[in-house]
């Protein structure tokens, strides 16, 4: 097989890429059981301490990112942009990731993570994905979610505060898609002028994770955090978050961007082996089965994309690098 422009793809480099990403979700996936175990054992404020994990991420990213952000001529980035890198902060991690631990303080980690891995879905039917209109294969995809999300949540007997919990989630989803929209643009237009793609995490978080730790501060108080919390919101932001990221962003280099995301799709079902190995979250036979219908749903509104970049490469165009974090 003939060797690409980057190599030996689609060989050792190829699969050692997807290994890297996988581990990396299944790093991700751990994330939720640990959120959970913040939320419900340790009764940490969710807006607190989704923000302090974030903040100190942003802190241990920030010298690795340096050299790259030193080369940045600032003087030649607008105002406008700025702000756009300001607004995927927000949105990527003060209202997502905000979103998603006050979600999991109502509703079990499995249902929103079900909620949050239909971000693909969103943004496909909307058309905004390469302004394309979607398919026959992404508008069935998208009604298997929809059927998938219906069996696994109904009756909707998720306790009291499930009605605020899905709320809250669906926040996150939309703010998660807004994201999605706005991180590919910046990557595809203004990824050089911010230092790479790790230039643009590191600032996007900190725009994102200063507001959200200041808000959880005047929201809920200082929190009072012993030192299982604070090994907790360690192993968050320096394993699961920054190392992760760092291992993300360098199999991106060689995996598409669909790839990566179909990779990702691993996280729904990791997160429901986890929540149910750590947490007890376990399953009935009509939840597994809106789980399956749900995933194959996400991965046919993906699978049009992922014919589409595998031509792309075929006649040696770049993969698309989105800078920004799953969920996790």
């Amino acid at each position: 097989m003939a060797r690409g422009a980057e190599g030996d793809w689609p060989g050792q480099r190829r699969t050692a890429a997807l290994a890297v990403a996988a581990l990396v979700t299944l790093l991700w996936s751990t994330s939720w059981v640990l959120i959970k175990v913040g939320l419900d054992d340790l009764s940490l404020p969710p807006l607190s301490f989704a923000g302090l994990r974030y903040a100190l991420a942003t802190l241990v990213l920030l010298p690795i990112a340096w050299p790259s952000l030193r080369r940045v001529a600032w003087h030649s980035v607008g105002s406008r942009l700025r702000w756009r890198v300001v607004l995927l902060g927000v949105l990527l991690y003060a209202v997502t990731q905000g979103a998603q631990f006050a979600a999991l303080v109502h509703l079990p980690a499995v249902a929103v993570s079900l909620a949050l891995s239909t971000t693909p879905v969103v943004v496909a039917i909307v058309g905004l994905r390469g302004r394309e209109a979607p398919s026959r294969t992404q508008v069935a995809g998208a009604a298997a979610v929809a059927i998938g999300a219906v069996l696994y949540f109904a009756p909707l007997d998720l306790g009291s505060g499930a009605a605020l919990g899905l709320a809250v989630a669906a926040i996150g989803v939309a703010a998660n898609a807004a994201a999605a929209v706005l991180g590919r643009t910046l990557a595809r237009d203004a990824l050089t002028a911010l230092g790479g793609a790790l230039g643009l995490t590191t600032l996007s978080m900190a725009a994102g994770s200063v507001p959200l730790l200041l808000v959880g501060l005047v929201i809920e108080g200082p929190p009072s955090l012993t030192v299982e919390a604070w090994l907790i919101i360690a192993w968050l932001a320096l394993v699961n978050t920054a190392f992760a990221f760092t291992l993300w962003n360098h199999s991106l280099r060689t995996l598409t961007a669909v790839e990566s995301s179909v990779v990702n799709n691993l996280m729904l079902v990791q997160i429901a082996a986890l929540a149910w190995i750590f947490l007890g979250e376990s399953l009935d036979g009509r939840e597994l089965i809106g789980l399956a219908i749900a995933l194959a749903g996400i991965v046919a509104v993906q699978l049009p994309f992922a014919v589409r970049d595998r031509l792309k490469v075929a006649v040696g165009a770049a993969g698309e690098i989105t800078p920004t974090e799953p969920p996790g």
